[in-house]
């Protein structure tokens, strides 16, 4: 059954990759058994992993009336509470598939400031959103959520199913789950962690940097007073920025403190652990019993090489992983997903030009790194050592330069990104924010995920993409641009006037028109 080679799609520059041998993936790729041989296509795309990612790609594939099963191996959501926070970009992705005022009122709404290694600065005045601020949820809720919206879309999610194999040739993907079930599918795409299965099997490389720390966290009750607990963590956070306690409602908190070194990540913490560390920090371990759940991470930092080959992809920290700091990973796969989406629906509905999913990876890899360089950076300036501090210093002078400020939480927030869609005014590439228009706000009326044509001049048309595409006319749209073709992820995909560009321009992202 076993084919030398297996040759990709086309890549995003025009040229054909080169051919991929069987042994380089670690046989994953097959070729054409014969079609008599092969199982039926159950579904369009298969998800391995129903976290934010997965969940959201889901729901995004189903705008499109794709087949979508969601696999995940855990048999119950988790039970532990963590808090996420959910940044500028994610609010106005969840804004734009109107589910933002469904997640709002699970949350606690914060300035969008002092995320940046933790240094204490206030938001920057005027960031440019309608959603400035950060969101804090708890992680099983807003999972619940987003697993809730795909599945009212009509997506199908199965728990306790583990991918264990899978074969690709020229029509789909045949996975094997660990009961030796196998279901077939167009596609598959792991979403799977940081620990991806799907990304080992298929042999794609994950260089970057092990862990050279690690935090414990957790949540437990304490035994003294609030007061004391908070002039203790002001102190020992002058020196010690992975350190905190806070009050999480219900006489819980949650609790952060370095660990002793670096640990076999497979054996969890024990509560004797934290006890041990808090004692050595903070001189005490502030009577802490009760633990409802503990964990630790580093500060591991990875990226895949490939986030696709053939017909499997990668999105969310199956693709990327780094240390928590500014709180940016959950948001990443999130706006992976938003990426991937459209233009995994547009293949396999056979409108997609020739090369839009390979800018799936050409786009959202480069972020992805920009992300890993951060969150290094921030690390280094929440080391105890002398050099680091006086460079924390001297940044957090920096900062009160209101424009160093903006441009350290615009890049956490990932509000500053602007795709490269070739020459062009700045805006060209970069996300559009929710503004009013004559209907009511932009962003309400993109929950189909559709392309947009926001038209200032009312003389333009979306002819026979409108299938695919949707028409404003709107002269009084706060625009300082006659007209602008937004992708379904927001991204503004063209700026002009002219119609036979704007034809050009929706070839380009939506394929050819229905006739």
């Amino acid at each position: 059954m076993d084919s030398p080679q297996f040759t990709t799609e086309p890549s995003s520059n025009g040229t054909v990759e080169r051919d991929f041998t069987v042994a380089e993936v670690l046989g994953v790729l097959r070729s054409p058994a014969s079609r008599a041989d092969r199982a039926p296509l159950m579904f369009d795309v298969i998800i391995a992993g129903c976290g934010p990612a997965g969940a959201m790609l889901a729901a995004e594939l189903r705008l499109h009336d794709v087949r979508v099963l969601v696999l995940e191996k855990e048999t119950e959501p988790a039970s532990f509470v963590r808090i996420v926070g959910l940044h500028i970009r994610s609010l106005e992705l969840m804004a734009m598939r109107g589910l933002l005022e469904r997640i709002r009122p699970h949350g606690r709404q914060r300035p969008a400031g002092g995320f940046f290694a933790a240094i204490d600065k206030p938001a920057p005045q005027g960031l440019d959103s309608a959603h400035a601020y950060l969101l804090g949820i708890p992680q099983p809720v807003i999972v619940r959520l987003l697993e809730e919206h795909a599945t009212a879309l009509g997506a199908q999610v199965r728990r306790g199913c583990a991918v264990a194999a899978f074969e690709q040739d020229d029509e789909g993907v045949t996975v094997e789950l660990a009961d030796g079930e196998q279901l077939r599918a167009r596609y598959l795409v792991g979403c799977d962690g940081g620990r991806s299965t799907v990304r080992k099997l298929l042999g794609v490389g994950f260089p970057g940097e092990p862990s050279r720390t690690e935090t414990l966290m957790g949540e437990m009750e304490v035994g003294v007073p609030q007061a004391e607990i908070a002039a203790r963590v002001t102190e020992i956070r002058k020196t010690h920025h992975r350190f905190w306690l806070r009050p999480f409602g219900e006489g819980a908190y949650s609790v952060v403190v370095p660990a002793a070194g670096v640990s076999d990540r497979a054996q969890p913490p024990t509560f004797e652990d934290f006890k041990q560390q808090l004692r050595a920090v903070a001189g005490t371990d502030f009577g802490v019993h009760s633990p409802r759940w503990l964990s630790r991470f580093g500060d591991a930092t990875r990226l895949a090489e490939r986030y696709r080959v053939g017909r499997v992809l990668l999105a969310g920290d199956a693709a990327h992983i780094h240390p928590p700091t500014g709180g940016q990973g959950l948001n990443l796969g999130l706006q992976d997903a938003c990426n991937l989406g459209w233009k995994l629906a547009a293949q396999i509905r056979g409108r997609a030009p020739r090369t839009l999913l390979d800018t799936y990876s050409a786009e959202r890899r480069p972020v992805a790194e920009a992300v890993l360089d951060n969150t290094r950076a921030q690390m280094e300036l929440q080391s105890t050592e002398p050099g680091p501090q006086a460079v924390r210093r001297l940044l957090s002078e920096l900062m009160d330069i209101d424009e160093v400020n903006r441009r350290l939480i615009e890049k956490i927030t990932a509000i500053d990104i602007r795709y490269d869609f070739g020459a062009g005014p700045d805006l060209l590439g970069r996300r559009l924010r929710d503004i009013d228009v004559q209907q009511g706000s932009l962003y309400g009326l993109m929950h189909r995920g559709r392309g947009l044509l926001l038209d200032r001049t009312e003389r333009l048309t979306v002819g026979d993409w409108s299938d695919r595409v949707d028409h404003l006319a709107d002269r009084t749209a706060a625009l300082d641009v006659p007209c602008v073709l937004l992708r379904p992820d927001g991204h503004v995909a063209w700026i002009g006037d002219d119609q036979q560009d704007l034809d050009d321009h929706l070839s380009r992202w939506f394929g050819e028109p229905a006739h």
